[in-house]
């Protein structure tokens, strides 16, 4: 009997704590015995090696994804000795997944009833959707938020880009990568807010 997958698409603001839900999954699905892969695109250049690391500490082993591999050809070309394929595929930093690597995950579950989890931004700092996450929303079978708090107490949605002296930026390149010190996970209210603020006092135009 073909097994059935589902595409799964997790996105939350930065600091959501996604990445190290990704890796409790890796972690659960070993003391299980299930068999699972793990991949990032290699376009997060904060590790010198392939890895997925959390900001709490936990990392894995993953595999890289450049802009043009092909997802399918990759997934369905890993198999086992009894000519099994893994069980599941967990993705990290999946907003920067083009379109096309999207659906190639989605033809991954179709095909070989393997599911696909892919953890990731929903917007970027200027709130526009990344190609991946876009993607992600238009075909994933199951769509949950990773929710977490803005400091006012409201659910954040903005991941706001700062320069060194806290000042919100909304222009520049789409993918920039940073920690801590460049982004700030913020609500939609406290966003705005900021934004007037730093306008009356000349440093950004509404």
């Amino acid at each position: 009997m073909k097994r059935i997958g589902k595409l799964y698409f997790r996105y939350g603001t930065m600091g959501s704590a996604k990445t190290a839900m990704l890796l409790t999954t890796a972690y659960n699905f070993e003391e299980r015995g299930m068999a699972y892969r793990c991949f990032k695109p290699v376009v997060d250049t904060r590790e010198s090696s392939n890895v997925i690391r959390s900001r709490i500490g936990i990392e894995r082993e993953c595999s890289w994804i450049y802009p043009e591999t092909n997802l399918y050809e990759e997934i369905s070309g890993i198999s086992y000795p009894d000519g099994s394929h893994p069980d599941w595929i967990l993705v990290d930093e999946a907003q920067f997944l083009s379109t096309e690597q999207v659906d190639q995950l989605a033809k991954v579950v179709d095909d070989f009833g393997i599911n696909v989890v892919c953890y990731g931004l929903r917007t970027d700092f200027r709130t526009h959707l990344f190609e991946g996450s876009k993607r992600l929303l238009e075909v994933a079978d199951s769509i949950d938020e990773v929710k977490s708090t803005c400091s006012c107490g409201r659910k954040t949605i903005v991941n706001a880009r700062v320069n060194s002296s806290g000042e919100i930026i909304t222009e520049g390149e789409v993918v920039e990568i940073g920690g801590n010190e460049r982004y700030i996970a913020v609500c939609r209210n406290c966003w705005r807010n900021k934004r007037i603020e730093q306008s009356r006092k000349g440093q950004l135009p509404i």
